[in-house]
């Protein structure tokens, strides 16, 4: 995982009032704004599409699309940028035929469109045909994890190639061989045009590249042919390939003489030849962005301990694990479903939250339990994360507001040092209080966290190549840990050697580098030399790991601020929820997401009920589940276009089980007495 730091990546030392006065300039400058993302529209050589965008850039294109979806925050998609942005150049001028775009999922407005794609990591590619009349999420790319310039290169020509005629993008020309018969044809005839023969193996991809490379050329055509022939070869002198041979306007032709047979090289000469000039066409239409307030969101740099342990941070990073990562799975089974119940139940014995959080993921954990469901789909589980059923006194904020993480640019940092600091919290959070996890089955298990978190790693988080390395530092010593305290310095040792890997990796954050923690400003006692060579005391960086991560050492400044959970009621929800909408969206926009907010409304009414029918699994989560119930007498359910509260429901049926029950005992009763009346009144024939 590409993560800030051990326990965030903090700097070695505290900032001079110097730099945060720049680090504050910076973020004012446009750390809200689109320039600071990985992609920079109108100046990177690709299209940057978003979530009002991307439907139509791609529905009915003229043009094939490769669409790269990715994160801001996923270290591996900020090492590749450089190699995406390199490749869009290098294919600029197969626009008209093949287009690159991005899409950030990292960002909050493209989250839904993400999960619409079926993008569960990142970078995640996908393919999209020329005139594709319905939306579809595409076509894999499925060069396994080769993703150098050259392969993908050689991936868009064949996707190119896999288009039928009818749905080919009309600036493409033919990019099969042709016969040696139909060059030999054009000899010493005259033409308006050069016309050059590009002469290559069967498995060569430069006469394709070639021929892409001059779609926006004019005066001029290229063709291939294979060296199956090998007389004609001889007979036009061609004694090597790839070779290049040209026939002129005139008709005269002849074999080009190139230093090196190269793609490059041979492009780069016929497109110096005289006449042979770019096309005047219009640049193809740009999708427009909805309609948006120009003024971007300035996000001022807040000022942070870094001894200290932010709130803001660890419920942010929740947020994004419950809303962003997980919601990307449409549906949860099998050991995903239980990798996300045990996250659940170790999470709400161990979160040292505010109150409205601890008692949302104490709700979520029961109503998993109860639930005797072996697939459950993900939209159920967001409706009671939102508190779509109205829950008194649970609330966990839908925003991001990075502290400890924050980093100098927007997709530095993040969710992945948040997601490192919520893991150490709960390993210190189990060794200190291991009560905590009595009668959850977890007890006797010291690994109990680190197995969870490996887990959760494998099927969930979306950098599958960071998740990768972890696997691979779990599978080579998690098993040797014995108590809770080598739990807590396991992750603490795995974590400085994350960092020792990515230091110096494009998605370093040069204001807060990764280094090994904690610095000797922070711990002093924890550092110690032994022979001249640096070593850890590591009874003291336990004891460090164990105040740093206490629910005593973390600050609530900058934490979305929440009354009383007692005093929480559906109006003060509702009234913080248009606080929380973002201020620049429009009209449409803002109809759009109260048309999905009653939809998903309609769709919780099951998990209502479900809810409602669990009742109390522990003493804890007991006002829960029975504000549930006292909610339930208000909102009605949609059943057969009638509406009924869950309570007239629940008395249709026992009535109906009482009118059965009455009916049977009446029919019994009488018949009874009918069978008494018949011997009473029997009289024997004579």
């Amino acid at each position: 995982m590409a993560a800030g730091g051990a326990g965030g990546g903090c700097p070695p030392g505290p900032p001079p009032p110097l730099l945060l006065l720049l680090l504050g300039l910076v973020a004012a400058a446009g750390l809200g704004g689109e320039a600071a993302r990985l992609y920079r529209p109108g100046e990177d050589p690709l299209t940057v599409l978003e979530a009002g965008t991307v439907r139509r850039a791609l529905l009915n294109s003229s043009a094939a699309w490769v669409l790269q979806f990715y994160s801001s925050s996923c270290g591996h998609c900020i090492g590749f940028a450089p190699t995406w942005r390199a490749l869009a150049g290098d294919v600029r001028d197969w626009e008209p035929a093949i287009r690159i775009g991005v899409l950030d999922c990292g960002e909050e407005e493209n989250y839904e469109t993400c999960k619409e794609y079926g993008i569960l990591y990142y970078p995640t590619f996908r393919y999209f045909k020329a005139f594709t009349k319905q939306f579809t999420t595409g076509e894999n790319y499925k060069a396994g994890s080769d993703r150098e310039l050259q392969t993908v290169r050689q991936m868009m020509i064949d996707f190119l190639q896999n288009h039928s005629q009818e749905s080919r993008p009309p600036a493409c020309p033919p990019l099969d061989p042709i016969l040696s018969s139909e060059i030999a044809s054009l000899f010493d005839k005259t033409s308006h045009h050069y016309t050059a023969i590009v002469v290559e193996s069967s498995n060569s991809y430069v006469g394709r590249e070639v021929i892409l490379d001059l779609i926006q050329y004019e005066n001029i055509m290229v063709k291939r042919v294979l060296n199956s022939d090998k007389a004609f070869l001889e007979k036009l002198g061609i004694t090597s390939i790839p070779s290049c041979y040209l026939i002129y306007p005139n008709g005269s032709h002849g074999l080009i003489n190139i230093l090196k047979p190269l793609r490059s090289f041979f492009s780069s000469y016929l497109k110096s030849l005289p006449d042979v000039r770019r096309k005047l066409v219009s640049q193809l239409p740009l999708p427009k962005k909805q309609n948006k307030q120009e003024g971007t969101e300035i996000k001022a740099w807040k000022e942070f301990d870094k001894a200290k342990l932010y709130m803001a941070d660890l419920e942010s990073g929740l947020h994004y694990l419950l809303r962003v990562e997980l919601a990307t799975h449409k549906t949860l089974e099998g050991a995903e479903l239980k990798t996300f119940k045990d996250f659940v139940t170790v999470i709400s014995k161990l979160f040292p939250g505010r109150q409205p959080v601890v008692k949302l993921l104490e709700t979520l954990q029961e109503w998993l339990v109860s639930l005797p469901l072996d697939k459950i789909p993900y939209d159920a589980i967001l409706d009671l994360v939102n508190n779509k059923m109205r829950i008194s006194g649970i609330f966990l904020t839908n925003h991001i507001q990075w502290v400890g993480c924050q980093g100098s640019k927007p997709e530095l940092r993040g969710y992945t040092c948040s997601l490192w600091k919520l893991f150490h919290t709960l390993t210190v959070q189990a060794a200190v209080q291991p009560k905590a996890l009595i009668n959850t089955g977890f007890e006797d298990n010291p690994q109990v966290v680190l197995q969870i978190m490996r887990r959760y790693i494998q099927h969930f988080f979306g950098c599958k190549a960071c998740a990768q390395h972890f696997e691979e530092m779990a599978k080579e010593s998690m098993e040797s840990v014995k108590t809770l305290d080598k739990a807590v310095l396991w992750l603490w040792e795995k974590h400085n050697v994350v960092n020792d890997r990515l230091a110096g990796d494009p998605s370093e954050d040069p204001k807060f580098p990764k280094v090994q923690w904690p610095t000797p400003d922070l711990c002093p006692e924890c550092h110690d030399e032994i022979k001249g060579l640096h070593s850890w005391n590591e009874a003291q960086v336990l004891q460090f790991l164990k105040h740093h991560y206490h629910h005593e050492n973390i600050l609530y400044k900058y934490a979305e601020g929440q009354v009383n959970a007692n005093e929480i009621e559906l109006g003060d929800v509702r009234e913080r929820k248009d606080k929380n909408l973002p201020k620049k969206m429009s009209g449409d926009k803002e109809d759009k997401i109260l048309d999905q907010q009653n939809m998903l409304d309609s769709k919780s009414k099951v998990l209502d009920k479900l809810i409602t029918n669990n009742g109390p699994v522990k003493d804890r989560g007991k006002n829960a589940i029975e504000s549930v119930i006292h909610k339930e007498t208000k909102p009605s359910v949609s059943f057969l276009g009638i509406g009924f509260s869950n309570i007239d429901m629940s008395l249709c049926v026992v009535l109906y089980v009482a009118s059965s029950l009455f009916l049977m005992i009446m029919y019994f009763f009488f018949r009874m007495r009918s069978k008494r009346w018949k011997v009473r009144y029997y009289r024997p024939a004579v």
